[in-house]
């Protein structure tokens, strides 16, 4: 099961798209306060729709109570980031990686990123680009890490009802 953190998320809408993408893949998520948000907004369920409740969230208090609440995480971290060194598609996730994202406004603290130098990935982008939106990000890094231990667990085949294929 792949995990997704968020530390210290703003924006309502981007995690509950986030929670929503967890729930199809089969992952955790991971929040880390401060919330730009209460857990409970409208706004946060309505673009999880009515997912929210099958998802599998956890709320830590900071940073280190992730940390020591989750210790194998300190191996198999991830930082998404646009200052990582490696392309998203140049690392092998294990099938229980950790896959961090910071707030919307201000990415990963620095302080965090040179303890984790080997695993900050980055996802390219043409130009002076600051980012591209954390939902968005989230499941472009989350499906290359599930793609590469083969989709276990999901359906890989769609089904027409009405129609078969030729």
């Amino acid at each position: 099961m792949m995990n997704i953190v968020l530390l210290e998320p703003e924006m309502p809408a981007n995690t509950g798209n986030i929670g929503r993408t967890c729930v199809a893949t089969g992952s955790r998520l991971h929040l880390i306060e401060p919330l730009g948000f209460k857990i409970n907004e409208k706004s946060l369920k309505r673009a999880g729709l009515d997912y929210w409740d099958s998802l599998d969230v956890t709320v830590y208090d900071n940073y280190p109570d992730f940390l020591e609440r989750n210790p194998e995480a300190r191996k198999r971290i991830y930082m998404a980031t646009t200052k990582g060194l490696n392309v998203y598609t140049e690392v092998s996730y294990e099938p229980d990686a950790y896959i961090m994202f910071g707030k919307e406004s201000a990415g990963i603290p620095e302080e965090i990123l040179v303890e984790h130098r080997d695993t900050a990935i980055r996802i390219p982008m043409i130009g002076d680009i600051r980012s591209l939106n954390l939902a968005n990000s989230v499941a472009v890094v989350l499906y290359e890490a599930l793609r590469q231990n083969g989709f276990s667990h999901m359906r890989t085949q769609g089904k027409l009802h009405r129609l078969e294929w030729f």
